[in-house]
Formats: C-alpha cells, structure tokens, sequence
C-alpha cells in the first residue's frame, strides 16, 4: 500500500492539468468566435490549436491517471496543453493586430514559438513515437536518438526564445521583447537549420514507429499497427511538403496546416483510440465504457429536463412552473433504469464491438451453469460462449479422461470431431495451432483445457487471455461434475453390460442343462425303461435272460444316478455346501488334467453366493490353464485379509498380452460374477511368463 500511494498522489495531478487543458482549449475557441468577422482563411482560424489537443487530451488524462509511471499519459497532456495555450496565444495576437492593441501582446507572442518547439518537431511529438506504448525506448539505437532529440529540443529553445522577431501567421512581425540579447535570425543562415535537424529527428522516430509494428508479433503487433499506418501516412505528407520546398516549389499555405491537423490531430489519436478500444491497451475499456455511459445519462437527461420544463414551458407560456419540474424530475426517475440499461449495451457495444464485455460473459457463463449440468449442453454452450467473446475462429473444451485429453465440445471452423490427444506426467500436451490453453483445475486437479485459435493477424488481447482465463478458473467445477456424470453413464452401461452378460450365461446355462439331461439322463431313463419292459415280457420264460436285463437296469440306474450327481455339482456342488470351498476346490482338482496345488490361509465358511462365486471362478480359470496355457503345474491361493476373501490361480503356461488381447467370454463371465458381488478380477500375464488371474470379494456379501 505505501509503495502505491506515490503513484496515487502522482494520478491526482492528471485531472488538474486536464482541467487546465479544458480552460486553455475553452478560452482558445471563445478567442476564435470573437475573432470570426476578421478571419478570412483556414490557417488564420489556426484550426491545428482546436482539433489537434482534443484527442491528446482525453487519451492523456485517462492514461495518466491510471497509469501515471508511464510517460505517455503525460505526454500526450503536454501535448493537448501545450496546443490549447498556443491556440490561446495565436487568437489573442490575432485579436490585437485586428481589433486594437492588448497588453503583454509582445511577452505572450515571444512565448509562441518555444512553446510549439517543445512539442513539434523534435519535442514530446518525438518522444511519443519512440515511447509508445509501454513508455520505453525500444533499444539502445534508439534511445541515442531520444538523447539527440532532447538536445535539438534545447538548443532550438534558446534559439527561438532569442529571436529578432517573432511571427503568428499572417500578423505582422513583432520584435522580441528581450530587446538587444535577441540577435539570432532564425530565418536565415545556420539557426534556421535547426528546423530541417528537428523535423528529420520526428520522421526518424515516425519511420522506427513503422518499423516496429512490421517487426513485433503478437498484441505488441496490433496495438501499433494502426499507428505505425498513421505515422507512415503523415511521414510521407510532410517529407514531400519538405521536399518541394526544397526543389523551389511553393505548395499552398494551408498544406502544411493540413498535414498537422490530419496527421497529428486526427491520424494519430485515431490510431491510438483503436489500440486503447480495441486491443486493450492501457486497460481502458472499463473507464472509457463507464465515461460513455455517464455521458449518455447526462446528455439524455439534460435534453429531457429541457424539453419538458423549457419547451413546454415556453409553448404553455409558463417558464418557471413547478409541476413541469416535477413532471421532469419523475420523467427521469421512470427512465432511469431502461436509458441506464441501454447506455451500458452501446458503451459495450463501443468498446468491444460485436463481442460482449467480459463481465457479460462471466455473468452468461455462471446462469448457464445454474441451468444444466448435462454435457449435451453445457459443454458445446462453453465452447461458443469463449468462441464468440474472443472472436476466435475456434473454441474447444478439452476433457481428461484417464491419461488422454478428449475433445467434449467444439465451435468454430473445428467444429468436427477430433482424435484425443495423449498427456505427458500428468500435464497438458502440446496445442500447436492454439493460439491460448488454459488448463481447467479444480483443488489442484488437471480435469481438462480450453483453448482458442484465433486468425493470425488477429492475435488474442490481453482482456480476451485474461478472460480465457478466467473462464478456466469457473470451468474446473462444471468439467468435475461432467466428468463424474460421464463416469457415472459409463458404470452404468457397464452394469446393463454386465446384467445382459450375466442373463445370456444364465439361459446358456439352463439350455446346457437342459441338453445335458435330454442326452445324458433322459437318455438313459429311456433305455432302461425299454429293458424293465422287455424283462417284464420274459418273466418266468427265460430266467438267464431276465437276470441279465436287470442287471443291465440296475448298472443304467447307477450310471444315470452319477450322471445326475455331475449335473448337479455343475449347478451347485453338494460338496461346497456340505464341507465348503476348500474341501470342494480339493475334490475338483483331484480330476485335474495338470498337476495343481491348493493353498490357504486362514479359510472359513462365507456365505453360499461367496463361495459359489469363488468356487466357479477357479474353475474356470483352471479350464482356461488346461486348454489353452500349455502349462506343466498350477497353483490355487485362497486367503482372507481385512474382511476380503482373495483366490489366486497362477500357472507357468506360455502366458498373454492381456492389454492386445482382452478378456475372453470365460474372463468376461468372471468379471462379471464377482462384480455383482461388489469384487474385481485382475488378470496379470506376459508373454513366456505365464498367467496370474485373481479375484476379491467382500467376506461379508
């Protein structure tokens, strides 16, 4: 707070010396109505003296007092005053040759020309154009021509404060009121070089003002493009003025009137009005908008007040009626709010053109938000919303999914789908034809980007990246909550995926049960059937024959009856519900094709669906391990830490890639089994390596 309060006091000093400016320039145009019956050409009305402060002024007293370390504020109020006080000084010499002698006539006149010398050529003119706009020189070869500058400016001051004569346009000469020590002749011999000296420092600091914004890139490019064209516009008028003098041409006197006026006046503040408006320079955007905004208020109100209580009051015949006051002043209060309301769209509309404030867009962006979180909507509204506010040619929101950015959303002439970009360490890759990446954070976690990718002669303004910016900061909240609306969509296209893998296993199961039975048992039933029968028809005939065919019964029944065991220990083994998952998984290796090892730590019993679960997966995976792994020994683990029962198979087969080659429909309807239960199934491998497959469960499911 201490180290700004210099720079505050130093702000303060912008609005006295633009008031002074404002008396100057009041007094000058006073000065010039008075004079107007003796005026008969453009140069006497010394129209530069009017026009040309204006612009200065209002651009110097708004960068002065926001800025007041940089010298371009202050130079252009030295310009604006310098050129309302010698307006001021023409007009009243004017006056007294026309209209009878005044007092200090002679003093006012000789201040004149060292004025204007102190501005023009090689004076703040100079050093605006080797200052602007960040108020330094851009090199040491330049800053050697400021120095030169400044001693043209000196040397030429003393030179024109000790003139013989002095003149103002067409008055005639008035001596010099230092009388006998005013001896140099600034029309001839070696003191009138000094004007050729000062006028080619100016047209080489005009001449380095193009050069830069040729040479610069970026937002430094655009905010003194449109000045470098002014400056080379006016350098190349008054180099030719120059020039024709010089070859003994005379141009009319109004020409070098014109060249000032257009050049100076108006080429030059338009330019910077351009920079300040449009590129953001100085950050004026806010003020200039609020300045518009209180003037419209004003003059609409004022016009109001005067239109019902003058002209009316006039055309009733009643000048001082108070209900005309009152009707005014309620008249005021009522369109209070609508003129207000529509004065901000048009300073905006001035400021930023087509594109809303930036405080527009925020505040669009923050209702949107309120509206939908859905990603149909947000998204694509985000991406136009920074794509329209910053003029791009494309907007994209970036979304992190894993270890990938995917393009959620696009607008502009990107507004196609777009291959996901892979991220390095956890940070953002690399956006080559972006021309600004915002990363979207939210408590410190990369969910996404932004970016915008503007033409490129139309770099991004310092407003249009801060709001970027800012735009990301508000963004981190919406991306989280699409990002968990997307995972959740995803889980649950998982969970129909998985319930419609789980009902196609079921009805596989049931139709090989089914078929199981019809092949196998029914079969068999069948076939004992027909040999009852026939034993029945031989019964006491051939007694050899009919022990046999019952014999023959009884070996079917006792085959059909272990069949059936086998279809029920398919569906759910005896053994596991009698003696658990142990003894079960024992009796199941026991059949094994390959040697296979059971292991376990601290196994109880768990509820049916666990076991049953667990129970299967082995299986499964020791079917996988003897039809595909080409393994010579396997090994089942079962373990229960912390309220979690875990199976492990791990063979020494010739193994996978599982992340080519996926799960299977074996792993898949494992997958799928232990999730139901609220587990998970990991499958490590590699190629020569063998295979590990593992499971968990929660002990209490």
């Amino acid at each position: 707070m201490e180290a700004r309060d210099p720079e505050r006091r130093l702000a303060r000093f912008a609005w006295p010396l633009a008031a002074v400016w404002l008396v100057a320039w009041l007094t000058t145009v006073a000065l010039l109505i008075a004079n107007r019956s003796a005026i008969d050409t453009v140069q006497d009305a010394d129209l530069s003296d009017v026009i040309l402060p204006i612009g200065f002024a209002i651009i110097g007293t708004l960068v002065a007092s926001r800025m007041p370390r940089n010298p371009i504020g202050w130079i252009f109020l030295g310009i604006a005053i310098f050129g309302a006080l010698s307006g001021v000084i023409t007009m009243y010499v004017f006056r007294s040759t026309h209209f009878g002698p005044l007092p200090f006539t002679d003093w006012l006149a000789w201040l004149h020309d060292p004025m204007n010398w102190l501005v023009f050529p090689p004076g703040l003119a100079t050093f605006f154009f080797l200052l602007f706009p960040d108020g330094h020189v851009p090199s040491a070869r330049w800053r050697r021509l400021a120095w030169f500058a400044a001693l043209v400016t000196a040397v030429g001051f003393v030179f024109l404060t000790l003139q013989d004569t002095i003149q103002i346009g067409d008055t005639p000469p008035i001596p010099n009121p230092l009388g006998s020590i005013a001896v140099i002749d600034m029309e001839h011999g070696a003191a009138g070089t000094i004007w050729l000296v000062g006028i080619i420092v100016i047209l080489t600091a005009m001449t380095g003002t193009v050069l830069r914004a040729r040479r610069s890139t970026g937002e430094l490019r655009q905010q003194l493009r449109w000045l470098g064209f002014a400056a080379a516009l006016t350098a190349v008028a008054l180099a030719a003025l120059i020039a024709s003098f010089a070859i003994g041409l005379q141009p009319p006197e109004s020409a070098f009137e014109a060249v000032i006026v257009l050049g100076y006046g108006v080429a030059v503040p338009t330019a910077c009005g351009i920079a300040i408006l449009k590129h953001g320079l100085y950050d004026l955007d806010v003020v200039i908008s609020k300045t518009v905004v209180y003037a419209v208020l004003a003059a609409f109100f004022t016009a109001v007040y005067l239109a019902i209580v003058v002209g009316v009051g006039t055309a009733i015949g009643s000048s001082h009626n108070s209900f005309l006051t009152v009707l005014a002043a309620a008249t005021i209060a009522v369109a209070f709010n609508p003129v207000r309301d529509r004065a901000k769209r048009f300073a905006n509309r001035l400021v930023y053109g087509k594109r809303a404030s930036p405080y527009e867009v925020l505040s669009a962006f923050s209702e949107r938000v309120g509206e939908t979180y859905s990603v149909e909507d947000v998204l694509p509204r985000m991406a136009a919303l920074l794509g329209e506010s910053t003029g791009a040619r494309e907007a994209t929101v970036w979304l992190r999914v894993g270890a990938e950015l995917r393009a959620s959303a696009s607008w502009g002439d990107g507004n196609e789908p777009r291959e996901t970009l892979p991220m390095a360490d956890g940070e953002l890759p690399s956006f080559v034809e972006a021309s600004k990446v915002a990363a979207v954070r939210h408590r410190d976690e990369l969910l996404g980007a932004l970016t915008v990718t503007k033409a490129p002669n139309d770099p991004l303004t310092g407003a249009e990246d801060k709001l970027v910016e800012d735009l990301a900061a508000q963004a981190g909240l919406v991306l989280r909550n699409v990002r968990l609306t997307e995972e959740l969509r995803a889980n649950l296209e998982e969970l129909r995926a998985s319930r419609q893998r789980l009902v196609t296993a079921q009805d596989g199961e049931r139709r090989r049960i089914e078929r199981n039975i019809h092949d196998g048992a029914q079969q068999q039933l069948v076939a004992l059937a027909v040999q009852a029968r026939l034993a029945e028809n031989i019964a006491g005939t051939d007694p050899e024959r009919e022990r046999e065919l019952l014999r023959g019964v009884q070996q079917g029944l006792q085959d059909a009856l272990e069949d059936l065991r086998d279809l029920a220990r398919g569906i759910y083994p005896p053994l596991l519900a009698d003696q658990g998952l142990v003894a079960a998984l024992e009796a199941q290796v026991r059949r094994s094709p390959i040697p296979v090892v059971v292991e376990t730590d601290g196994i109880d019993r768990y509820p049916q669906e666990t076991e049953a679960a667990v129970y299967f997966c082995v299986l499964e995976a020791l079917q996988n391990v003897a039809k595909y792994a080409q393994a010579s020994s396997a090994t089942v683990r079962l373990e229960a830490p912390a309220d979690e029962l875990r199976f492990t198979v791990r063979d020494d087969g010739r193994g996978f890639d599982p992340s080519s080659t996926g799960y299977g429909t074996g792993l898949q309807g494992m997958s799928d089994r232990l999730a139901a239960l609220g587990g998970a199934l990991a499958v490590r491998s590699a190629p020569g390596a063998g295979t590990t497959i593992g499971g968990m469960l929660p002990a209490g499911s």
